[in-house]
């Protein structure tokens, strides 16, 4: 098996990615043409001369393995051709930072053909459209393209359609994807237990957060992919908090709170981890904690088992529904039959979101075709509906939160109120919330797990000790 590392040493897979947004195309009808993608600019930061923190473009990156802001890529479908423009050398800017890449450099890091200057790219473009004739197309994404491009000679300028393509291509992600997303689940599973580690001498939730943060820096991964969630205790029922400066003090009792959510995750080249891990701050879950943490466990576990290529998401979905509610009748917080809590969608109160996403170089990455009018609550804030592609990688998050705000309407509904045992719920405000969340590749025979953080019980609790 091939290391991790001698995956990573070998150029992004660019054109590789550019030949099948061609095929994208080509499915839509489209034979030809060139495919043409800017980087994302420079921008200062409002009355300031410092830049606004660089993300680049995805689709850009995708046909192109470029960090480079300020940048542009033609690929020439008919020729078979990807060109990547950089900036040419500012002597103002050398005085500041030092000589940029050069076209030899860039063409021996890029996974492209052909390095030039962006100051040729309007004169690439015209060649290329008098050489493919009067029926040449050229696509793009429209609000994408500066003013200063010009398509000269092209009989059609497609803005519509590219974007969606891409979206498309990304949800399979090949053997470099997922070794980036490998790398990054391997970052952020250090940063979780140094995270951990961190919570025996904080006092607050951000030196938890900072914790999680330093490590990802010290090895590799720079960016976070998100803002990172540190819920202590009743914090944790909401899905996405983002305070992460609340004490660990319980004031009412100058004793420290039980348990933190965490869900964090660094960014790898542009590709991004996701993963919620829950523990204790004083080493032991307390009874009622674990029981939650339990059946949370159990939902993830089960789900994770039934995928693989071709499964259809809804229904593993609705079985993590079915585990909690199973779950919640065991502990009495729910009364009547499984079918009957079931079809009253009586666990959304515990359980209002979706499993998952899919993942890559956004967390919620492109071509879930998410449904957010649908009228069913158990579903209407899945991010991901249909069938799962061998390629893909998705998260698995299921979650069970005690919030007054989502829990309120189904205890005060003339309807509802009979299935939520009130005095039984009173025993669980204090846990918040417990969710627990892995990065799953998909794979034709059933699936593999990158993320590499500890999560059972015993494991969290002599983390914590």
């Amino acid at each position: 098996m091939t290391s991790l590392e001698t995956i990573l040493a070998a150029k992004y897979p660019a054109k590789a990615h550019a030949r099948r947004v061609a095929d994208g195309l080509k499915a839509l009808g489209h034979n030809g043409g060139v495919i043409y993608l800017e980087a994302q600019k420079t921008r200062l930061i409002e009355d300031n001369d410092e830049p606004v923190p660089f993300r680049q473009r995805r689709p850009f990156f995708y046909l192109s393995g470029c960090l480079l802001p300020d940048s542009a890529l033609i690929y020439n479908i008919d020729a078979d051709q990807l060109t990547l423009f950089i900036p040419p050398i500012s002597p103002d800017d050398v005085i500041w930072s030092g000589l940029p890449m050069s076209p030899t450099e860039a063409l021996a890091q890029y996974d492209v053909d052909n390095v030039l200057e962006t100051t040729e790219v309007n004169a690439t473009l015209a060649t290329i459209a008098a050489a493919n004739g009067a029926n040449s197309i050229a696509f793009a994404i429209g609000e994408q393209v500066s003013e200063d491009t010009k398509f000269q000679g092209f009989s059609t300028i497609s803005l519509d359609i590219l974007k969606g393509v891409i979206e498309k291509a990304r949800v399979v992600k090949d053997t470099y994807e997922v070794a980036l997303l490998r790398k990054a689940n391997d970052i952020s599973a250090k940063a979780h237990i140094a995270a951990v580690k961190a919570s025996k001498a904080a006092t607050n939730e951000r030196e938890i957060e900072g914790a999680f943060i330093s490590t990802c820096i010290a090895n590799g991964a720079r960016e976070q992919s998100y803002h990172p969630i540190v819920a202590c205790g009743k914090n944790g029922a909401t899905l996405h908090y983002g305070r992460n400066d609340e004490d660990l003090i319980d004031p009412s009792t100058q004793r420290r709170k039980d348990n933190v959510l965490i869900d964090a995750g660094g960014e790898y080249r542009t590709y991004c981890a996701d993963i919620t891990r829950v523990f204790p701050l004083n080493g032991k879950f307390l009874p009622e904690t674990r029981q939650i943490y339990e059946i949370v466990l159990e939902m993830q576990l089960e789900c994770i088992k039934m995928l693989k290529e071709g499964v259809q998401w809804e229904d593993v979905h609705a079985h993590a529904h079915r585990i909690a509610i199973k779950g919640l009748l065991k502990l009495g917080i729910l009364r009547g039959s499984e079918d009957q809590l079931f079809d009253k969608r009586i666990s959304v109160a515990f359980f209002p979101h979706g499993l998952g996403h899919y993942l890559g170089m956004d967390t919620h990455d492109t071509g879930g075709n998410p449904n957010y009018e649908d009228t069913d609550t158990m579903f209407r804030y899945l991010r991901v509906r249909g069938k799962l592609p061998a390629g893909s990688v998705i998260t698995v998050e299921p979650g069970i939160y005690f919030c007054p705000f989502i829990i309120d309407p189904f205890t005060k509904s003339p309807e509802l109120k009979k299935y939520i045992d009130e005095d039984v719920l009173a025993r669980y405000w204090a846990v918040g919330g417990v969710r627990i969340e892995d990065n799953i590749h998909i794979t034709k025979e059933g699936s593999e797990n990158l993320t590499t953080a500890p999560k059972f019980i015993e494991e969290m609790e002599s983390l914590a000790a």
